[in-house]
């Protein structure tokens, strides 16, 4: 059996054994309905629980999402989807903007709502109304609200400047969700609790791209599986 193939039946398993998504139990229903594997060139959509536009067009299954889009999800959705060798699982109420070249995503803002990303070895910038975050190849959460940021380093490093000071940056090293921060309009970055995503979210994407996270669900010295 392969490491995906193997990461797959785990992912399966604990997402039987734990619940997957703070979803409805339709949207969970049509998740598990599907075992989750890479998906092939040309098609970037895994998922699409309730509204999603791209580029202010309802968006379907056969949707293909590259650089440049904008995405918006409405009450109660859920999107995961690929661009690239990257992952994204935009939640309800966000507005996510793409930027780069070609497939290749050098950079996304979010405007407002929340979005777990994993990214591939090039760098890539995150920017949210209150903090910019420089990475490379790394699993990220990020929340953006008009006061707010909160930003989890999942695991890799990032650097993380306040958007009204950039001046004031903390650079962030993280194996297993070590050091979450919230960042303020007025430009304080600050440590923050563990919220709102979980290990088998990054699995699911992760494994979407062809990768696994550089953890394991099922090990004790991680004192187990994150979730909110």
């Amino acid at each position: 059996m392969s490491d995906l193939d193997e990461s797959r039946r785990i992912f399966l398993l604990r997402a039987l054994a734990a619940g997957l998504f703070a979803v409805s139990p339709q949207a969970r229903a049509g998740l598990f309905g599907k075992v989750p594997r890479e998906l092939p060139a040309g098609k970037s959509i895994y998922s699409i629980s309730g509204e999603l536009h791209v580029n202010g067009q309802p968006a379907t299954a056969d949707t293909l999402i590259v650089p440049g889009d904008q995405l918006a999800t409405g009450r109660g959705a859920l999107a995961i989807f690929v661009v690239g060798k990257d992952a994204f699982l935009l939640r309800e109420n966000s507005q996510l903007h793409l930027s780069g070249d070609n497939l290749l995503v050098e950079g996304m803002r979010l405007v407002t709502g929340a979005v777990l990303s994993v990214f591939g070895k090039s760098r890539h910038h995150v920017a949210t109304p209150n903090a910019t975050i420089g990475i490379r190849g790394t699993g990220l959460y990020v929340e953006a609200q008009p006061d707010l940021s909160y930003i989890c380093t999942c695991y890799g490093t990032t650097e993380i400047s306040a958007a009204s000071d950039s001046a004031n940056t903390e650079t962030i090293e993280s194996k297993h969700h070590d050091a979450p921060r919230h960042v303020t309009a007025d430009g304080r970055i600050l440590p923050a609790p563990f919220i709102n995503h979980t290990d088998e979210e990054l699995m699911l994407i992760e494994t979407l791209v062809g990768r696994t996270p550089p953890f394991a669900l099922f090990d004790d010295s991680y004192g187990g599986p994150r979730r909110y």
